[in-house]
């Protein structure tokens, strides 16, 4: 049976008879309609799901500045950022159980330009917050029609930052999507073989190919880079060996977004502006660069 975990056999998971604390805590979940996967997952750590959920709890229901639909608006927009499907799906759903406008989820481009100028630091805490300057805080500070109150922009700095957090849960835990996670949206395109006969065999196997070529090439550059790093450093060949190590790991690991399904990018990019806008890393940005730690 399909659990709520790609890496975790259903029977690991806890149901609703499980020990009384965590009982009781899925009772909470199920007093709001519903128990998500993520809440089933984490319930094989009762006191982290307790904490969680308190948290989860205090950032989208309690009294705050920012009404309840621009919460999950938000939501929808941090994990966007990281091509969490499954967040953003969830986070559309209840935007529309709190009274948010259908219109918003066609893409940030429907959105009040007031959520809008959110785009800019949400892509940079997703990716490369050490860019972040009090110049990106001034600016939304800046008196105007759609300028954010100082208790506005630090509940939704904290939203951005706990859903960007989130998503690599979901994407660590391989949650899966739950049954009719579905909210109908325009947004939401169909899949490439919807309306379609299936991709054949051969098709199939051909993109496959052309998929491994790429990431071949991609890890060559990056062996051709890490030897042009170690002329220059005069780094020892026992770090060398350790870098491409770390390099090679993440090539397999992390898939860059051209691989990623068609469809789930349709899905996601109507809520990004600049969607290219990824992670680099920090030290290698040319003159300025920090100078690297080493500890022997």
């Amino acid at each position: 049976a399909r659990g709520p975990s790609t890496f975790i056999p259903l029977g690991e998971v806890p149901q609703e008879g499980g020990e009384s604390s965590l009982h009781q805590l899925l009772q909470a979940f199920l007093s709001a309609g519903r128990v998500d996967h993520v809440a089933l997952v984490m319930g094989l750590h009762p006191q982290y799901l307790s904490s969680f959920w308190k948290t989860q709890y205090l950032l989208l229901r309690m009294d705050g500045p920012l009404p309840y639909h621009k919460r999950h608006y938000i939501a929808i927009m941090a994990a966007a950022r990281h091509r969490c499907s499954y967040l953003v799906g969830l986070h559309m759903r209840e935007f529309l159980q709190v009274g948010g406008s259908p219109a918003w989820l066609q893409g940030l481009h429907c959105a009040p330009q007031k959520l809008r100028n959110l785009s800019e630091i949400n892509k940079l805490l997703a990716h490369r917050p050490w860019l972040i300057t009090k110049e990106h805080i001034e600016a939304l500070l800046k008196p105007g029609e759609d300028s954010w109150s100082l208790a506005e922009l630090v509940q939704a700095l904290v939203l951005l930052t706990h859903y960007h957090s989130l998503a690599s849960f979901v994407f660590g835990c391989g949650i899966r999507p739950e049954e009719q996670q579905d909210v109908g949206s325009s947004c939401w395109a169909p899949s490439p073989h919807s309306h379609g006969s299936p991709a054949s065999g051969d098709s199939m196997e051909g993109s496959e190919g052309t998929e491994a070529m790429q990431e071949v090439e991609v890890l060559m550059e990056r062996m051709k880079l890490l030897q042009e790093n170690q002329r220059e450093e005069g780094v020892t060949q026992e770090e060398m060996v350790t870098r491409f190590e770390l390099e090679k790991a993440e090539s397999l690991l992390v898939p860059s977004s051209d691989i990623l399904d068609p469809s789930l990018q349709s899905n996601i990019r109507c809520f990004l502006e600049d969607p290219e806008f990824g992670y680099k890393d920090f030290t290698r940005r040319g003159e300025q660069a920090p100078p690297t730690f080493r500890a022997q």
